[in-house]
């Protein structure tokens, strides 16, 4: 077995912290680091206490709901949203994020944040965010890159409203 350099690492670690997940459909894991500390961990999954998709089924397929929609039915807490609230700001400031995900079937999926969570990312001042693609490999994004990305989408917005 070679030793993982340390993006790997963390991204492996990422994984495991998806084996927690609620999710039926697919599950992430999300960790923070800071100083090549480990400051925070989350996986998606219904928040602490309420139902889940495995005791009781999923409501988004159920209602057949494609992926990456009818995020206002879905109970679940997002891995990054977790990992965010699993840890302390101070230690969030220049952090970075790392992301894995996988298929009910085992294969890795690209976990890109949605909008919502890449607000709270930017809004939690992490630096960077490290992807785990389909293929295996990382990804890296400036959370500058999500800035600029949500500056234009809610300009493009309010100007098509006009």
């Amino acid at each position: 077995m070679n030793r993982p350099d340390k993006t790997m690492y963390f991204l492996n670690i990422a994984l495991s912290v998806a084996a927690r997940s609620t999710c039926l459909r697919r599950t992430f894991g999300a960790v923070i680091v800071k100083d090549n500390t480990i400051v925070g961990t989350g996986y998606n999954g219904n928040a602490r206490g309420v139902t889940n998709c495995h005791e009781i089924g999923c409501i988004k397929d159920i209602m057949k709901s494609p992926q990456g929609a009818a995020y206002d039915y879905c109970p679940a807490v997002h891995a990054e949203e977790n990992a965010i609230i699993n840890s302390n700001r101070s230690d969030r400031v220049g952090a970075t994020l790392y992301i894995a995900g996988l298929k009910p079937d085992g294969s890795y999926t690209m976990a890109l944040p949605c909008q919502r969570c890449q607000r709270k990312i930017i809004n939690s001042q992490i630096k960077d965010v490290v992807i785990l693609r389909d293929d295996d490999t990382p990804m890296t994004v400036d959370v500058d890159e999500y800035i600029k990305a949500d500056s234009d989408w809610y300009t493009k917005l309010v100007q098509d409203h006009r």
